[in-house]
């Protein structure tokens, strides 16, 4: 096989792969919710979990006590109505409201990051805005009659406002059902992290036994279109491994069981999640409600509650940024949600190597830069390699043509005498390509990580550049341009790249095949366009990459000319 097949043959990997992460779009994935009501639930109400004896073991994150709260009684006088209350508890990194209606936070701001670029914009809301539920939202799954999402709960806080400047504070609601059941729901606020303790007790008050399976939900709205960059959908940790449905998958994987470590609602960016340390027995169900509603629920193993006992439930939950530093800290597996896919294990290790050089030089372009360089100088000894081959198979040239000229009617003569020819001069015709196939999963390796990465959201570079997650656009168009997502403007730096790769390209040796010539002629401009909608963090890496390549292959070149 020619080189030129075989290097053309990489190219067009590269743009295949490029461009289906560029156009890959479910566009009908959301356009017909998976239940129309909650109430029917025909595909996704699981079965009762049979029951035994021995609640205690299947329910291992549950604190059975079998001491009676009180004496049981037939009847209960209901509680008096209450007027809904919001309360608002504030931390040094976030803004939480409360709404006495369900026990359940319905606002959830964080303070170190913001909507948009710029500095005056909005605090970054996780959850979104107008969002009908709360989170976490819990209720019995049969006893249906017990309405714990309409139940206003009695909280003995006389201020409406609790402020956690240090160390952590304990938010009490409480409320009785008729029926007999008193729901305790508490929320432990740490003023340095964004994980929050949250505790659920239900004593049987009434003279039957409970027996039921409680269920825990997580509310979010996500985009009506599949992130191209970055996962957004439902997630859990299951039986120790990932699992990630993306919003229009659930109609068709709407359903999970196993040890639930966490489940969660993921943007690109935040996640909401509720962790369960023991990884308890459980099922896991997911909806798709109308306006792009996604809930994640969670169904516990069956318990039965004696008239006189009670059931608690302790698991924490996460509202916060998707960052790795974060998420390892909490030591929780929550970490295992920053996934970059098959390139994983190389692009942690950049990430990390990323963040360190920002420590250094506090600017994410130059740690973009640093990086670039020194993974061009573990590379080094491959691109040696493989510009050498090239320069040799440049020499060869017009031996080459004079087969090719030939034997241009005879392919399989004309074959035979180019594998002697590098027989000859001792030249691999594929040493110039294999060090390019080692250096590919590199590429996807950042690829990943630079569009993923949190640490990059809103960053700034210099001049123009004031986001690298987002394209770079220099000036501001009020008119549409082929290829381009808006905003609109001029892509000085994509500009530049495509010219480092025409000018790389003309440094290759050209290839027999006119075709293949001119296709590879046309590599850097298909390359300019699909990346004209890339995060200018990507565009940057690759620029660096082909200024390094150009100047080591311009010394290889002089070096054994």
């Amino acid at each position: 096989m020619e080189m030129g097949r075989v290097v053309l043959a990489i190219a067009l990997s590269f743009v295949v792969f490029l461009v289906w992460q560029f156009m890959f779009v479910d566009k009908n994935a959301l356009k017909k919710p998976l239940h129309p009501t909650e109430k029917t639930e025909p595909a996704t109400t699981p079965k009762k979990i049979a029951k035994t004896p021995q609640v205690e073991k299947t329910v291992s994150h549950a604190e059975k006590q079998a001491e009676p709260v009180r004496a049981p009684a037939a009847e209960v006088p209901p509680e008096p109505a209450l007027p809904a209350r919001m309360l608002t508890v504030q931390t040094p990194l976030y803004i939480a409201k409360l709404s006495t209606r369900g026990a359940v936070i319905k606002d959830f701001v964080l303070k170190k990051y913001r909507e948009k670029v710029d500095p005056n914009s909005p605090l970054k809301t996780v959850l979104a805005p107008g969002l009908p539920e709360g989170n976490p939202q819990i209720g019995l799954l049969h006893h249906k009659q017990i309405d714990l999402k309409s139940a206003v709960f009695n909280s003995p806080l006389a201020r409406d406002r609790i402020d956690v400047a240090a160390g952590s504070q304990v938010t009490h609601f409480l409320w009785r059902s008729p029926q007999g059941l008193v729901v305790e729901k508490s929320y432990r606020f740490d003023a340095k992290s964004y994980l929050i303790q949250v505790k659920v007790t239900l004593k049987n008050q009434s003279a039957q036994p409970i027996e039921d399976n409680l269920y825990l939900s997580l509310f979010n709205r996500l985009s009506a279109k599949r992130s191209r960059y970055g996962f957004e959908g439902a997630s859990a940790y299951v039986n120790g491994k990932l699992k990630q449905i993306a919003t229009g998958k659930i109609k068709k994987k709407h359903a999970l069981s196993g040890n639930v470590q966490w489940l969660a609602i993921e943007s690109q960016y935040f996640m909401t999640s509720l962790v369960f340390p023991d990884a308890p027995q459980a099922d896991m169900r997911l909806f798709l409600h109308p306006k792009n509603l996604v809930e994640s629920r969670y169904i516990s193993p069956a318990l039965s509650i004696a008239p006189g006992a009670q059931q608690t439930f302790d698991f924490n939950l996460f509202v916060g940024p998707k960052s790795l530093h974060v998420l390892r800290a909490l030591d929780n597996q929550l970490d295992k949600a920053v996934n970059f896919g098959w390139f994983d294990i190389l692009a942690k290790p950049c990430l990390w190597l990323m963040n360190q050089l920002y420590r250094v030089i506090p600017n994410y372009g130059v740690a973009i830069i640093i990086l670039t360089i020194l993974i061009k100088i573990v590379l080094w000894p491959l691109g040696t390699k493989s510009y050498r081959s090239m320069s040799e198979m440049k020499k060869l040239q017009p031996l080459m043509a004079e087969i090719r000229q030939k034997y241009k009617g005879d392919k399989k003569k004309m074959n035979e005498e180019l594998m002697g020819l590098y027989k000859t001069y001792k030249i691999n015709p594929m040493g110039g390509c294999l060090p390019m196939v080692v250096q590919i999963p590199v590429f996807f390796a950042l690829y990943r990580m630079l569009y993923q990465a949190i640490e990059l959201r809103h960053a700034p570079f210099f001049l123009w550049i004031n986001d690298l997650s987002a394209p770079d656009r220099l000036l501001r168009f009020h008119f549409s341009i082929p290829f381009m997502q808006p905003p609109y403007g001029i892509p000085v730096l994509t500009i530049i790249m495509g010219a480092t790769m025409f000018w790389q390209q003309k440094m290759s040796p050209p290839v027999g095949d006119p075709s293949q010539a001119k296709m590879m002629m046309m590599m850097p401009v298909i390359f300019t366009v699909i990346f004209i909608n890339f995060s200018s963090g990507l565009v940057l890496y690759w620029l660096v990459n082909n200024v390094l390549s150009i100047g080591q292959q311009y010394y290889i070149q002089k070096k054994y000319a």
